[in-house]
């Protein structure tokens, strides 16, 4: 049943959608200023890398729903950058496992830095009570998953 309570529903819902495309191109222009050869992808699997203390390429193919081979050229351009390097691990020598470099270190320090200015900036005149709600709200969206998005997807774009 659709009344004119359902209106302003539908285009809030429809301003969210179009806010965060936005923020999303955002993303990809801000990872692209990080590293002029760093796509966002690449960007974000180093990131998860680093968080992830190392990581084997399968799980970050599992872990963002990414096809193996999709992980394995951005994993090769990494390499090729740099940013990452494989060691055996500890329990298991035939395994390879994938940790930040130097360089790679290096990369993630910076994007925070200027990441967190970036924020700093476009959210200067926000009260701490506006920053706490935002915050809460997008904890809350995130944590509902990614059922029912149109493209079913939670991988980096």
């Amino acid at each position: 049943m659709t009344g004119d309570a359902d209106v302003p529903r539908e285009a809030s819902l429809d301003v969210i959608q179009r806010e965060l495309t936005a923020f999303a191109r955002r993303a990809r222009a801000a990872a692209a200023r990080v590293h002029p050869e760093l796509p966002l992808v690449s960007y974000t699997l180093l990131a998860h890398i680093d968080d992830q203390r190392g990581c084997r390429a399968t799980d970050l193919a599992a872990h963002y729903l990414l096809d193996k081979s999709t992980v394995s050229r951005q994993v090769a351009t990494l390499e090729k950058l740099g940013l990452v390097e494989r060691r055996p691990a500890p329990d298991d020598h035939r395994v390879q496992v994938l940790h930040p470099t130097e360089a790679g270190a290096q990369v993630l320090a910076a994007a925070q830095t200027s990441r967190h200015a970036a924020y700093e900036e476009r959210l200067r005149d926000w009260s701490g009570d506006d920053l706490a709600r935002f915050a809460a709200y997008l904890l809350r969206y995130n944590t509902a998953g990614t059922g029912g998005l149109p493209d079913g997807d939670s991988a980096p774009r």
